[in-house]
């Protein structure tokens, strides 16, 4: 046996204990960042989802699509207003919200996964009041806080073998459409299904003690740290609403979070199937006592 082959069979060898441990347990991949608008990228996680499918792990796809909607609201002639980080969202733009994501962007990724050898069906949030909400804040329009997870229409079709591709619009019993972020959406998701693991894929390394430092991964982090790390600005910007949905998510019983690199490909089965793992997992040490 050469060489090259003699990696390849460790590789496999290595991953073995792996896929024993999720084998028939549920993954929630929160897809977004580069990894999205990067054809290649896009691809390759793809292909993970469908390969973690195939050796018996019920992965759940949540999904965004922030530059889809920019861009087609400038090609509607609609400016994207931003508070906070989140989209200021009337309805015009929650219309312009369901028909990119839970439209386009939905079914593109449904049609991925089957083109290379996976079962998907695409679900939003509206189908089977699968995300109920409210609005969040009146500044922001249709920015939808979620008050319900009716996790019944995944678990169904996770039961029949299919990967639930989930868009994150939710509605309300009178009929309007929220915008809802996915990071949240995916935190509460995976803790309605009491999922093994929720991924997070980000658009940087994970949460470094020095931004300016790519080296300087945590690599695992005790939800009851997070805390000091925003106040003591370790966790900042944007990474304060990531750490908070990841801490949420343990909190809801998911017992470990990660959040990984997209840009890297094949993150996914690098962080789930390898000792080597690349980004930074979020657990409560209290909670595993």
């Amino acid at each position: 046996m050469d060489i090259e082959k003699e990696k390849r069979a460790q590789v496999l060898i290595e991953a073995l204990p792996y896929i024993q441990k999720y084998y028939g347990k549920i993954v929630v991949v929160k897809y977004g960042g580069n990894a999205m608008v990067n054809a290649e990228l896009k691809k390759a996680v793809m292909g993970d989802i469908v390969l973690l499918s195939l050796i018996g792990i019920k992965v759940v796809l949540v999904h965004g699509g922030g530059p889809e909607i920019t861009g087609m609201l400038s090609r509607l002639g609609v400016e994207s207003k931003f508070i906070d980080g989140l989209r200021v969202t009337d309805a015009q733009t929650a219309e312009v919200v369901q028909m990119v994501l839970a439209g386009k962007t939905n079914k593109d990724l449904v049609n991925l996964i089957q083109s290379i050898g996976g079962s998907a069906i695409g679900l939003s949030g509206m189908d089977g009041h699968l995300i109920m909400a409210k609005k969040k804040d009146e500044r922001l329009g249709f920015v939808g806080e979620i008050t319900k997870v009716n996790i019944r229409p995944v678990t169904d079709l996770l039961d029949r073998g299919y990967i639930p591709v989930i868009s994150t619009v939710g509605c309300d019993t009178e009929g309007n459409v929220y915008n809802i972020n996915a990071d949240t959406a995916a935190s509460r998701i995976a803790g309605a299904l009491g999922a093994e693991s929720l991924i997070s894929m980000s658009d940087i390394p994970g949460i470094l003690a020095d931004m300016s430092d790519p080296g300087s991964l945590i690599r695992e982090i005790d939800i009851a740290e997070v805390g000091g790390m925003i106040a003591g600005g370790v966790i900042s910007g944007g990474m304060i609403p990531k750490a908070d949905c990841c801490v949420e998510a343990v909190r809801c019983g998911v017992k470990k979070v990660f959040i990984i690199d997209g840009r890297v490909p094949h993150s996914i089965l690098v962080e789930l199937l390898t000792d080597e793992g690349v980004g930074t997992m979020f657990i409560s040490r209290e909670g595993s006592k």
